[in-house]
C-alpha cells in the first residue's frame, strides 16, 4: 500500500492511525526486524527510526513484540515490579485482568507467591483467568451489583496491591478495601475514555487514612528497562511458565472492527491485527 496520506480541504493532511507493530528497516541488515510505533498500513516508510527497537530473539512469535515482549509486557513489568514493590504473600487485585497487560501482572504476582484476584467482563474470561492463567480467584464485574461487597468477599483481609486498568466505580470500591500502606499502579482507566463526563471517585480520602501510594505511570518513561525486561521474560516464555493469550484478526481491513471491539470487551487477550501474513 502506498502512503496513506490524503489531501483534506486542500490544506490539511489526514494521517493514518498508528500503533505498535513489527517490521524491517532499511538502515539495518537485510532480514533484520524491529518493533515500535508504525502506521496502520501494509508498508510504511519511517524516516526517523530512533524509537524503533531491534528484535534480537526470533525463536518466539513475532506478534509477541506487540504484546508480551513489547509495550504491554514492559508496562506490566514496570507497573508491578518497579511501582508496586511486591512482597511474597501479598494480596493483589487486577482489573481488566484478561487484557494485554492484566494477564501478565497476574502471572507475575503468582510467580512472587501472592494471592491474586482479577476481574473481567465475561464468564469465558473469568474461566481463562482461573483455569489457564493461574489466578486464585476471578469474577465478572458485570454480575456484581455491589463491588464493595465483592471485594470484601474475595479480600476479607484487604488488598495490598491494585493494578488499575479501569477507574471509576471499581477504583472507588477498591479504595475502601485497601490495606494500610497499600500501593496502586495506575496504568489506565478504560471505563472513562469514552464518557462525556467522567465518573466521580468519592473515596480518595482513604489514600490519606491508609497511607496508600497511588502512582500514575507511563511506560514511555521506562524504555531504558526493555533489555533487562526481555532477559527476565524470555526464560519464562521458553519454559512455558508464563502463558500469553492473543486475539489475532487477519487483514488491515479488520483493524477498525478490532479497535472498536476493545472498548466493548470483545477481545480475548491481546488484540493483534495481522496485516500481512
Amino acid at each position: 500500500m502506498k502512503s496513506a496520506l490524503t489531501k483534506q480541504n486542500k490544506t490539511k493532511k489526514q494521517h493514518p492511525i498508528y500503533g505498535y507493530g513489527v517490521s524491517g528497516h532499511p538502515d539495518l541488515k537485510a532480514g533484520d526486524l524491529v518493533w515500535g510505533t508504525t502506521y496502520w498500513e501494509e508498508y510504511s516508510r519511517i524516516p526517523e527510526p530512533e524509537g524503533l527497537i531491534k528484535i534480537q530473539h526470533t525463536d518466539v512469535p513475532l506478534s509477541y513484540y506487540t504484546g508480551i515482549l513489547g509495550m504491554p509486557g514492559l508496562t506490566a513489568y514496570v507497573g508491578f515490579y518497579e511501582i508496586c514493590s511486591p512482597k511474597k504473600g501479598e494480596h493483589v487485585f487486577i482489573s481488566a485482568a484478561a487484557g494485554a497487560v492484566g494477564q501478565l501482572v497476574g502471572q507475575f504476582a503468582k510467580l512472587m507467591g501472592c494471592y491474586v484476584v482479577g476481574s473481567a467482563g465475561s464468564k469465558e474470561k473469568v474461566d481463562l483467568l482461573k483455569n489457564e492463567l493461574g489466578f486464585d480467584e476471578a469474577f465478572n464485574y458485570k454480575e456484581e451489583t455491589d463491588l464493595n461487597a465483592a471485594f470484601k468477599r474475595y479480600f476479607p483481609e484487604g488488598i495490598d496491591i491494585y493494578f488499575e486498568n479501569v477507574g471509576g466505580k471499581t477504583l472507588d470500591a477498591v479504595l475502601l478495601n485497601m490495606r494500610v500502606h497499600g500501593r496502586i499502579a495506575v496504568c489506565g482507566m478504560v471505563s472513562q475514555y469514552n464518557l462525556d463526563q467522567a465518573e466521580r471517585v468519592t473515596n480518595l480520602m482513604h489514600l490519606v487514612y491508609k497511607r496508600i501510594r497511588l502512582h500514575r505511570f507511563s511506560v514511555r518513561d521506562h524504555y531504558h528497562l526493555h533489555p533487562k525486561f526481555v532477559e527476565f521474560m524470555l526464560p519464562y516464555i521458553r519454559q512455558g511458565k508464563i502463558v500469553y493469550v492473543e486475539d489475532i484478526v487477519e487483514g488491515l481491513e479488520s483493524g477498525p472492527r478490532a479497535l472498536v471491539g476493545l472498548f466493548k470487551g470483545l477481545n480475548f487477550g491481546k488484540q493483534v491485527v495481522d496485516v500481512s501474513a
